[in-house]
Formats: C-alpha cells, sequence, structure tokens
C-alpha cells in the first residue's frame, strides 16, 4: 500500500468472518509472504508491540484501565484477544524509531569513506491497529513524506508496510477519539479492518479489506460470509465504544483562543505541575521531534551520526547562543499543547492530536490536555485577536 495515496471507503469489500485459526492463518499468510508481523503483546505489566508469529502471543483476556496518571492491566470475563484501548507504545517506534543510526564513516590513508545505514530488512505488517493510531500514521505521512524532502529512513520503513486495523472494542478513561473525528472506527488507511465478535456463542473476527493487497490477502484465507447478524454486532461494537469515550475535547474555535492567549492565566498553573519530563511527547503518536548526535571510537578511526527522539520539554531542545527560547516550564507546555491542537492546523492541514489519551494516562502528575484545553477557553482570559506572542 502506498503511504501517500491510503484506500478510501470506496475501496472496501464485502465483510467476512474469520474465527481464531482463521487469525493465525492472517499472520501465518504475512509470515510467509516475507512481513515483519508486529501485534499488542504482554509484557512488564503492560500491552506494548512486538514481534509475532502466533496468535498465542496476543493479550487474551486482558483490558488497561486507564486515567489520568494512571494505567493497568485486569484480567477481563471473556478470553478477548483485542480486548484493551491503546498502550504506551505506538507505531511509530517501528515506523520512526526512538534511535537511528543515519551513516557511518571510516579514516582512510587519503580520507575517509561514508556509507549509508542500509534500510530495515523486511516489510512491516501491524496487527491490530486502531483508527486513531491510523490517523496518527496518516500525520506521521504528510510530516515525514508530503514536503520537498523526504526522510528516506521513514520512507523505506513505510513502503510496502501493511496494515491490519481494529475497529475498537473497548474505550479507555482517557480515551477522546470521537471527539477528535479519528475513531473508533477505522475509515480508510488500512489494507485489512477487523472487528472482534466475542459472546457466549461466537468468537469470530469480521474482516473487510480496504486495499488491493488485503483483498488479495482475505481471498486466501479462511472466512466464511458475514450475515446481517454479524454486521450488526459489529455496529453494536462500535456504537458502545463510543458511548464510552471517558473525555471529550471540544475544537470549535479552540485553534483561534489558543493562539489568541499565550499569557493566559492558565498556563502558570499547569506550570505549577508539570515536571518537562517529556513523557506526554514520548507516548504521542504524532509528535516527531528529533536531535542528531555524532560519536567518534577512541581511536579516532570511525564515526557515526545518530538521530534520536527529541523533546520541545527539554531545555536544550531550543537551545541557541544566548540560552534557550524556551527556558520555563510554562513556556515549554504552552508550545506542545498549542502546537498540538492550533499551529499544526496551519502547518499540516490538521490537528496534531487523535484523542488516544496516552498523554494524559503516561503523565505522571496526571495533567489533562481536554481539561487544560477546557480551562483557557472557560477562564477569564484574552479575547480571541488580542493575544500577543511571549517567552516567559
Amino acid at each position: 500500500m502506498s503511504p501517500t495515496a491510503p484506500p478510501g471507503p470506496d475501496a472496501q469489500t464485502a465483510p467476512v468472518l474469520l474465527d481464531r485459526a482463521g487469525l493465525q492463518a492472517l499472520v501465518d499468510a504475512l509470515v510467509a509472504r516475507g512481513f515483519d508481523v508486529i501485534g499488542p503483546t504482554l509484557r512488564d505489566g503492560a500491552i506494548v508491540y512486538d514481534r509475532i508469529a502466533d496468535i498465542a502471543a496476543l493479550p487474551a483476556g486482558w483490558t488497561d484501565r486507564q486515567e489520568a496518571g494512571r494505567y493497568r492491566l485486569e484480567r477481563r470475563a471473556d478470553a478477548a484477544l483485542f480486548g484493551y484501548a491503546v498502550g504506551p507504545q505506538s507505531w511509530k517506534r517501528f515506523l520512526h524509531p526512538p534511535e537511528e543510526t543515519l551513516w557511518r564513516a571510516r579514516r582512510q590513508d587519503d580520507g575517509f569513506t561514508i556509507t549509508p545505514e542500509p534500510p530495515a530488512p523486511a516489510p512491516f505488517a501491524f496487527l491490530g491497529v486502531r483508527a486513531c493510531e491510523l490517523h496518527a500514521i496518516a500525520i506521521q505521512d504528510r510530516v515525514f513524506l508530503g514536503g520537498a524532502h523526504q526522510d528516506p529512513g521513514y520512507a523505506a520503513r513505510r513502503q510496502g508496510a501493511f496494515l491490519v486495523a481494529l475497529n475498537c472494542g473497548t474505550a479507555a478513561g482517557t480515551c477522546f477519539c470521537a471527539s477528535m473525528g479519528t475513531g473508533p472506527r477505522a475509515e480508510s488507511g488500512f489494507d485489512l479492518a477487523l472487528t472482534e465478535l466475542i459472546d457466549a456463542a461466537r468468537h469470530d473476527f469480521l474482516a473487510v479489506a480496504g486495499s488491493e493487497a488485503g483483498a488479495a490477502l482475505l481471498a486466501v484465507l479462511p472466512t466464511r460470509p458475514a450475515g446481517s447478524d454479524a454486521t450488526a454486532a459489529a455496529e453494536a461494537v462500535l456504537a458502545r465504544t463510543k458511548a464510552g469515550m471517558g473525555r471529550h475535547l471540544d475544537t470549535d474555535g479552540l485553534k483561534e483562543r489558543l493562539q489568541a492567549n499565550p499569557e493566559h492565566p492558565r498556563w502558570d498553573a499547569v506550570a505549577a505541575r508539570c515536571l518537562a519530563c517529556a513523557n506526554c511527547t514520548l507516548v504521542c503518536p504524532t509528535c516527531f521531534c528529533t536531535s542528531v548526535a555524532d560519536h567518534t571510537d577512541l581511536a579516532g578511526t570511525e564515526a557515526t551520526r545518530v538521530k534520536r527522539w527529541d523533546s520541545c520539554f527539554t531545555a536544550d531542545f531550543s537551545f541557541i547562543h544566548g540560552g534557550s527560547v524556551r527556558a520555563s516550564g510554562k513556556s515549554r507546555y504552552r508550545q506542545w499543547l498549542t502546537h498540538k491542537l492550533a499551529h499544526w492546523i496551519d502547518q499540516f492541514g490538521s490537528s496534531g492530536c487523535v484523542g488516544c489519551g496516552r498523554c494524559i494516562a503516561w503523565c505522571p502528575v496526571g495533567i489533562d490536555i481536554t481539561a487544560e484545553a477546557a480551562a483557557i477557553r472557560a477562564m477569564p482570559g484574552k479575547a480571541v485577536g488580542e493575544g500577543k506572542g511571549g517567552n516567559a
């Protein structure tokens, strides 16, 4: 599937049903086609994405409970394989990894040679991509592939990636994708989309292809026709998930309100709590800031240039001659939130937030982006058009 032209809803095929054996057949077929299959697994008390070859590795019977500053796993009453919301990781860590070697240089008698790092050897197949995460991948596609200068590493990892979406059956207390228009239904940008249907009588997956590659794969899997009862059950799952969202963000006029109020008193209030730890940016599926570091060996014969995730919450990120542009926690939190919910729209044509709620759950002090945005909207402050910038 081309990352620059994701399929739309009109490319989707008629729904069919897979059982658990059919889901394993899907994984087997992806492995047989040379894909590096990545899916949800249990590790260190969290649901994280890792390489899988068998659906036995999926978090069967587990769910997550999330609130501001809180994340824990609990047993479900059933054996659902995807009965959770989202974990601390996003697919960003595979397409835009936390650390990437750009090139290596080796000294020679008459100079030096530079060797670029080869691309990943196998294409990725992501199993269980939520609707909000599909939107996040599309946003990073625009960032890394949409401009005049593409990121070659991202392009190599993204090209040929096979996305198996999962329509959400569980909403966490921190989820607000419904108010962002990014979920819980996967609308586009996938090769296959699944909806898990589980009750006392069945454990099936309603499957829809969203690309030619997805349709070709679905054609070789052990499927059966999906009757009206299955499609109705899938709609009920989505309706229940949408109704169970734990958060809401009113985006109407929010961009203008944020941009007009750089000195709103709420920025001081949130700065008094914020640790500037950068957790929110590290778990965010759309944040893309990086820094570059050069390393040499002790003999001075080899040098390596490495790109690493960085964050606008660090003082060094905006450091120039004379000091940091954003020296205070207030200015750094303001930069993050206004960029995410306002300036991003000017840059890329959409909000930088997809409503996954990770930044809320994984903030050590429980700062809630939806509450902060609502407070700036509601508290007395400068009216739209009266604000002036500042770097306090």
